[in-house]
């Protein structure tokens, strides 16, 4: 992953970028390839949850790989906004006996980098290689990860999160805290 700078972002367009179920298909089989045909065989996939979730479960039946983890960060609150920083959320990851080991940082979008920055020096720092992959990037990424399907500079509206939740957040803690 190359460092840029941070590029300022401006107000967002109307423009989006539409992702349905049968074109996510083919896009994440299309990722999964990419990394194949670049003879990468991570031993562990790991999620960037939320929108990383299904991606790295998909790549992982792409790519023969069960060893799927999940790594929870809070960074979007909402359509084009987010907190200052992202912010690793428990559980975290056991890197236990995984120096050499070979990982592939699973996400939706890399669009200001700085989550998959968190979670790539993370975990850098505790196993053997570290590569990425996304659905899409836009160009003022902080990050240049190394498998893309997509390139753009859109709102993207991806399958699981265009329609609005069943449940509100705010039920969904209350309903959490009753139990």
């Amino acid at each position: 992953m190359s460092r840029r700078a941070p590029a300022i972002v401006s107000e967002m367009s109307n423009e989006r970028e539409i992702l349905d179920y049968s074109m996510y298909g083919n896009a994440v089989r299309e990722l999964a390839q990419q990394v194949a045909d670049d003879g990468y065989r991570p031993e562990m996939i790991l999620a960037i949850a939320r929108g990383g979730l299904l991606v790295a479960g998909s790549l992982g039946y792409a790519m023969s790989v069960k060893n799927i983890y999940v790594m929870n960060c809070e960074y979007y609150t909402g359509v084009d906004e987010r907190l200052p920083v992202p912010v690793m959320l428990p559980p975290y990851v056991d890197f236990v006996d995984m120096d050499g080991a070979k990982i592939l940082i699973a996400d939706d979008v890399a669009d200001t980098g700085h989550t998959l920055r968190m979670v790539y020096d993370h975990c850098a720092e505790r196993v053997g290689e570290v590569r990425s992959a996304v659905l899409y990037e836009k160009s003022h990424s902080l990050v240049k990860c190394e498998y893309v399907w997509k390139r753009t500079d859109q709102w993207i509206n991806f399958p699981w999160s265009t329609e609005p939740p069943v449940v509100s957040a705010e039920e969904a803690r209350h309903k959490a805290l009753d139990a």
